[in-house]
């Protein structure tokens, strides 16, 4: 062999050979795995004003049920992809960022407070159910507002990219309301313009308006009013079509349930004080229940 062909032989290797090593370490793992086995680290999507699912504590670090139950899947991840310690890049996001950031990869997991309807569903993937709430009214105390109908006419504040936002158009169209409908980047945005007088009601989910309240301290001032105006199942959000990552996801929830760690963690964020010292006393709907439960039954089933 001339020394000209050897020289191409070795560079033509040469990028093969130093990849290799990469490669073989992510064999077999899915997208978005492969990164976080890649980079160690996890980024996890938060929410700065959603309690107790995700908010930030006096020393703004992200707290909340959403993310003690995101923690709970790293720690299955860093199993799955066999590095222990993973990093975590906490990554702010509003309700009209939180599916782009999945979409564009600029998070790996959305750990808020969002709801598994059928539409985001197309896009995205959900695990299994952490919460049931529904679009309900927060008006100042001493309103005559009890209910939708009672708005004819009036300003509601919404926050952008929910589910709400839909409840209220729908509510809007089918009693001919004439609504004056206000659209924010986020619930705490929302919760000042009702505060400051320039909104008769905030429409989002009910336990978002209770945590709010309690976050304020303004029980004296607001109050939660009217009937369901929407279902939202609430799921930990992630990448769609990786079904290695759904899979870590949901064997994460079934050891959660097989340990009895899920209504634990709901004690904790839902009954009892918040790190931050609010109670919202709000007790396990039958419904969640039995999710819970049907968890713990199918991972004893596969045992």
């Amino acid at each position: 062999m001339s020394k000209l062909a050897h020289l191409l032989l070795v560079v033509a290797v040469l990028p093969l050979s130093v990849s290799m090593p990469v490669a073989a370490q992510e064999v077999g793992l899915s997208p978005t795995l492969a990164n976080i086995k890649r980079t160690h680290t996890v980024r996890l999507g938060h929410r700065e004003a959603s309690p107790p699912f995700s908010y930030l504590d006096q020393a703004n670090r992200p707290i909340g049920y959403s993310l003690d139950l995101c923690m709970a899947i790293v720690e299955e991840i860093g199993a799955e992809v066999e590095a222990a310690n993973l990093r975590i890049d906490y990554v702010r996001v509003t309700p009209e960022t939180r599916i782009p950031a999945v979409l564009n990869n600029k998070i790996d997991i959305e750990c808020g407070a969002t709801t598994a309807s059928p539409d985001r569903a197309r896009r995205v993937a959900f695990s299994p159910m952490i919460y049931v709430a529904g679009t309900k009214l927060m008006v100042p105390k001493g309103s005559a507002v009890s209910g939708i109908t009672d708005l004819k006419g009036k300003t509601v504040v919404v926050t952008r990219g929910t589910t709400n936002e839909r409840a209220i158009e729908i509510a809007n169209n089918k009693f001919s309301l004439g609504l004056v409908v206000v659209a924010t980047t986020d619930h705490e945005q929302s919760y000042q313009l009702l505060s400051g007088g320039k909104a008769h009601a905030f429409a989002t989910d009910d336990i978002l308006l209770y945590g709010l309240i309690a976050r304020h301290g303004a029980q004296d001032r607001f109050e939660v009013v009217g009937e369901f105006l929407s279902y939202d199942p609430y799921g930990i959000m992630f990448r769609k079509n990786e079904p290695q990552l759904a899979a870590v996801v949901e064997r994460t929830f079934r050891k959660l349930a097989t340990n009895h760690d899920l209504m634990p963690l709901y004690q904790k964020w839902l009954m009892n004080r918040l790190p931050t010292g609010e109670r919202l006393g709000v007790p396990i709907s039958a419904e969640l229940e039995y999710s819970f439960r049907k968890l713990d039954d199918s991972s004893q089933g596969t045992n």
